[in-house]
C-alpha cells in the first residue's frame, strides 16, 4: 500500500484541529481508572500488606505469649542467682566457722583432741600429723591426725562421741584398738582428718 494512503486513513481516525473530543471516551476513560482504583482498594482490603485482621490478633497473641515466657525466664534467671549467692555466702561461713588457717590449725585442733581425750578419761600417748594438698583446690589442704591413747571401752567411745560432737569439721577416719596386760585397758590408734585454709597466694 503506498505510504500517502496510510498517512490520510491515520488523519482520518484522528480529531482535527479545533474540532471537539467525544465525551463518551472520556467517560470511558475515567470509569476505567475508577475500575482499577476500586480493585486495588478490594485487594488492599482483602489481602492487606500487614496481613488480615487475625493474622495481626495471632501474632499480637504470639508477641504476648513470648512476653510472659520472656518475664517467667528471668524471674527463675534471679531466684537461681539469688540461690547461687545465698550458697556461697553459707559456704563462706561454712568454712570460717569450720575450717583454720594453716597457721594455727595444728595447734588449735591438737589441743582440742586432748581436751576431748582428758574429758573421755583418756591417757595420751604419741601424736602426729601431716598436711597434704586436696587435689583440685589451691584454697584448702587436709590435715590428717594421728593419736595414740589407752583407756577403757567406755572411754574410747566417749572420746568418739566428744570428737564427733566437734565444733570442728572433725572426721573420725579409723580406729585401731588392741588389749593391754592391764585388765579392761585398750591401746587405741585413731586417725583423724580435718581441713585447713592456705593462704591466699
Amino acid at each position: 500500500m503506498p505510504l500517502s494512503s496510510s498517512l490520510v486513513k491515520i488523519r482520518g481516525a484522528l480529531p482535527a484541529a479545533g474540532q471537539k473530543r467525544d465525551p463518551r471516551a472520556m467517560w470511558k476513560v475515567v470509569l476505567g481508572v475508577l475500575l482499577v482504583a476500586n480493585i486495588a482498594a478490594f485487594f488492599l482490603l482483602v489481602r492487606p500488606p500487614g496481613g488480615s485482621l487475625a493474622d495481626l490478633d495471632a501474632q499480637l497473641q504470639s508477641l504476648r505469649r513470648q512476653a510472659v515466657d520472656q518475664r517467667q525466664a528471668v524471674g527463675k534467671s534471679k531466684a537461681l542467682l539469688a540461690k547461687m549467692e545465698a550458697a556461697r555466702a553459707e559456704q563462706v561461713q561454712f568454712m570460717d566457722a569450720s575450717f583454720m588457717d594453716r597457721q594455727t590449725t595444728s595447734s588449735t585442733i591438737l589441743t582440742e583432741i586432748g581436751q576431748a581425750a582428758k574429758e573421755a578419761g583418756l591417757s595420751p600417748k604419741e601424736h602426729s600429723f601431716l598436711i597434704e594438698a586436696v587435689d583440685g583446690s589451691d584454697t584448702i589442704s587436709m590435715m590428717t591426725i594421728t593419736a595414740n591413747y589407752e583407756g577403757s571401752y567406755g572411754n574410747l567411745i566417749r572420746f568418739v562421741n566428744l570428737v564427733d560432737r566437734s565444733r570442728r569439721f572433725l572426721i573420725m577416719d579409723s580406729i585401731q584398738a588392741a588389749p593391754l596386760q592391764e585388765r579392761g585397758k585398750l591401746a587405741a590408734r585413731f586417725k583423724i582428718n580435718t581441713f585447713v585454709r592456705e593462704a591466699a597466694r
